[in-house]
């Protein structure tokens, strides 16, 4: 039985995620993130299979976030890059990379990656940081409120936490 779509979902993680499309496509945003572009580079990273990844970078393209370049003539050969919109989802990847070192999900005795500031050569971390003060805060002292664009489904799901909390 497939599951169902995310349309008429108002959610903006539901949203990305109907972008990215599935596993692989993280995957493949990961490996343009790095700096891969071409199709055997992709099937390499990931040992994903051909038909697999050409419907998933299809997807990616359809949906904005790469596109397909020729860098050959003969034979005709293409390159993917990220766009704009793409690139957007580069600060996940970090976010994902430091979340998986800290569950130890690799299995690596260490990190696989590092991600450093390209001007100081300093690693970087992720966080969140308070809009007013500038201030770095815990993801304990973060909580969720309702957006302007918020539906009834959103203030249902808010309200559901918010009473569970309240409990707790």
């Amino acid at each position: 039985m497939r599951s169902k779509g995310f349309d008429g979902m108002v959610c903006s993680i539901a949203g990305i995620m109907a972008a990215i499309g599935d596993r692989w496509g993280l995957l493949i945003l990961r490996d343009l993130v790095c700096g891969l572009s071409r199709y055997d580079e992709f099937r390499q990273s990931s040992g994903i299979t051909n038909a697999t990844l050409s419907d998933r970078l299809k997807h990616l393209e359809t949906n904005g976030l790469v596109e397909r370049r020729r860098y050959q003539v003969n034979p005709e050969r293409f390159e993917y890059v990220l766009t704009q919109k793409g690139r957007q989802i580069a600060p996940i990847m970090p976010v994902l990379a430091q979340i998986g070192d800290r569950l130890d999900v690799s299995g690596a005795s260490a990190p696989p990656m590092k991600f450093v500031n390209r001007k100081t050569g300093a690693e970087i971390r992720w966080g969140f940081i308070d809009q007013k003060t500038g201030e770095q805060i815990s993801a304990a002292d973060v909580i969720i409120k309702e957006g302007p664009g918020a539906d009834d489904l959103v203030r249902w799901r808010l309200a559901q936490g918010a009473h569970r909390h309240k409990k707790a």
